[in-house]
């Protein structure tokens, strides 16, 4: 799982241009399922089980991750943007990006320090201040690689360190992609839809689509949310923490969940000796904001991974926690599938 997440995480994919992550998913599950693509471009994919379901439940990642688009090119062969998804600007400035279909390196620039007044000095500046220096002299050469519309990315390699730890860019949500390419990989007890979404980042728009067309009765989304357990932080500040195992929401800003579904995943966790935590805030949203009120309504749970800096260069997760996460989606599949009704 370790490897296949490495690989996703290194692939480039915004929202709405998430076909490289499309294509490497489609080539892990070509003959491990049944599956078709929607107009949208989600993948929508059905495992057998050894055994057939009472319900039908649905797990989702989604597969497009934060990132910029370019919006103009300036005489001086610079390039504006803006941001795809929610990035704060403290993490953009100085960064190494790639942009383009011809993956050019560049460097998101700033006005030196030395130039700045009283008036901005201290200040974060605007994505509107920022342009992206791709060694252009001027626009008729940066045309030449980089074209309005294009997708810029951060340049951040996967990389193990610390104790358990790993670092990289998109480990939101492609850490959920792996997961679920994993499961359907394995024997799976119970029929499942596993469900690759896009635009996750700009509205939850690639699963407003997919759940409507699966109509489940369950559904497991797998995610990864906030930990703030860093220095400076006081505890109940925390949210939720790395290396104490998957995370529960019991509200975010999208969804308030079923309080039943909420104690029902740490009784499993806490039988089959699984970590598991409570996510501490009431902050972010995900793709169950709109699959539990799909048609008729949707029993939706989220599993997240803990990970520090999410949404920027370089994120940190804990591969245990990663674990956590998995094992915990395989029970809930296994006791939703057969649940009585609520």
């Amino acid at each position: 799982m370790l490897r296949t997440g490495k690989a996703l995480c290194e692939l480039n994919g915004t929202s709405g241009r998430e076909e490289n992550v499309r294509e490497f998913i489609l080539g892990k599950i070509e003959g491990k399922c049944e599956y078709r693509v929607d107009p949208l471009g989600n993948i929508i994919a059905f495992k057998k089980g050894k055994k057939r379901a009472k319900n039908k439940v649905m797990l989702t990642a989604h597969m497009d991750e934060v990132g910029f688009i370019i919006t103009y090119i300036t005489e001086d062969g610079f390039l504006r943007f803006d941001t795809v998804g929610g990035i704060d600007e403290k993490v953009i400035a100085g960064r190494a990006v790639t942009v383009g279909e011809q993956n050019v390196p560049g460097v998101i620039g700033i006005k030196p320090i030395h130039l700045t007044d009283k008036a901005e000095a201290g200040k974060v500046p605007s994505v509107s201040k920022l342009y992206i220096d791709i060694g252009a002299s001027d626009r008729a050469e940066a045309e030449k690689y980089v074209s309005v519309g294009d997708s810029a990315y951060f340049i951040s390699p996967f990389e193990e360190f610390g104790d358990s730890r790993i670092k990289a860019k998109a480990l939101d949500d492609r850490f959920g992609c792996a997961v679920m390419l994993d499961m359907i990989q394995s024997e799976t007890e119970y029929d499942a839809f596993f469900v690759f979404l896009v635009q996750e980042e700009v509205g939850l728009r690639g699963s407003v689509a997919a759940a409507y067309s699966v109509d489940p009765d369950y559904a497991i989304v797998l995610e990864a949310t906030t930990a703030a357990d860093v220095a400076g932080v006081r505890e109940e500040d925390c949210v939720c923490a790395l290396s104490k195992g998957a995370v529960i929401s019991f509200m975010d800003r999208s969804t308030i969940y079923d309080r039943r579904l909420f104690k029902r995943a740490f009784e499993l966790a806490r039988e089959n000796g699984v970590p598991c935590q409570v996510k501490t805030a009431v902050a972010g949203g995900n793709d169950a904001g709109s699959i539990h009120k799909s048609r008729g309504g949707v029993y939706t749970l989220t599993v997240s991974l803990p990970c520090r800096y999410i949404h920027s260069a370089t994120s940190v997760a804990d591969k245990r926690d990663m674990n956590a996460c998995r094992q915990l989606a395989v029970l809930l599949l296994s006791d939703f599938a057969n649940a009585e009704t609520l």
